[in-house]
């Protein structure tokens, strides 16, 4: 039993593996912010019952690549932040499965691993992971000839939990904890954010917000992690999509948001399943409607 088990996993990770054309880690040397890594800090990769991919304890974090056919690549990329509650990261069924689908329409993708909150490895837990995100855009921008995109095409997304993230960069691209000798601009130019936790200060998912914040987080924290809060008129286009039965993350969230959206003049569109509950990635068994092909069009309207 155990070594079919160890046999399911690393099948999993060969087939990831295969479908990838390389991860890089995010950062050249040592992770910046970073403590040492106690010898009982080691990252897990699980294979759930339904098959998804589940990490934990990421103490270094990686972008998997997914390079879009040559013949069909239309310049434009997208960095995948997974959900996980900032606990885990769902790598497979919100973050790679999702990446082979962008290359199937030309665009290429980037699947962050990024650290989560833990004060056992990180000097600042607190702007940890949007220091990875920063630096993922970072070395996606930078190197955006070596992969064949173009650097004003590059947009960002995040489910759940890793709709906070990409969320968080939305309207903090500007802040930057990162190193950034050549100036290059963080700001990504969309953001496709599937029931994302967005607010800190209404219909909070709570667990995210304490694994980030601890248990008792500050007034001006709390604003600072709500995206709806820091929309600017300079804030990029976004899609958004949510279940209206999620019991986890509330569609209030994304509903936050997408009014903060509308009274900056920024473009938005949202997608709203009657049913569907959390966490369904790519597929919501209770309805028909694919919302990837509608957030295909929409990046098509947008010129992306």
């Amino acid at each position: 039993m155990v070594k079919s088990f160890f046999l399911l996993i690393a099948l999993s990770m060969a087939t990831y593996s295969s479908n990838a054309q390389q991860v890089v880690p995010l950062y050249a040397d040592s992770v910046h912010g970073a403590k040492p890594t106690p010898a009982t800090y080691v990252e897990n990769t699980e294979v759930r019952a339904n098959g998804t991919l589940s990490i934990t304890k990421v103490s270094i974090p990686t972008l998997t690549v997914f390079e879009a056919p040559k013949d069909i690549a239309n310049g434009t990329a997208v960095i995948i932040c997974p959900g996980g509650g900032y606990a885990a990261l769902a790598f497979s069924h919100e973050g790679t499965d999702v990446a082979k689908r962008f290359n199937a329409i030309g665009i290429t993708a980037f699947v962050l691993k990024y650290r989560l909150p833990s004060d056992e490895i990180m000097t600042d837990k607190t702007y940890a992971l949007l220091q990875d995100i920063e630096q993922a855009m970072y070395l996606v921008r930078k190197d955006a000839k070596k992969y064949n995109i173009k650097p004003n095409k590059i947009g960002i997304m995040g489910f759940s939990a890793g709709g906070h993230l990409a969320s968080t960069l939305l309207v903090h691209y500007n802040d930057l904890k990162i190193s950034n000798r050549e100036k290059l601009s963080l700001k990504p130019a969309f953001a496709a954010l599937i029931y994302p936790v967005i607010s800190f200060e209404e219909s909070v998912h709570t667990g995210t917000m304490k694994n980030l914040l601890g248990p008792n987080p500050p007034e001006n924290l709390k604003q600072y992690f709500s995206a709806n809060k820091n929309v600017t008129k300079k804030t990029s286009p976004v899609f958004l999509v949510h279940a209206k039965d999620d019991k986890t993350v509330p569609v209030a969230n994304s509903i936050l948001l997408n009014e903060a959206l509308h009274q900056n003049g920024v473009d938005s569109e949202i997608y709203l399943y009657e049913n569907g509950g959390h966490g369904f990635g790519l597929v919501n068994k209770t309805s028909d409607v694919d919302w990837f092909n509608l957030l295909s069009a929409w990046l098509k309207e947008e010129k992306f």
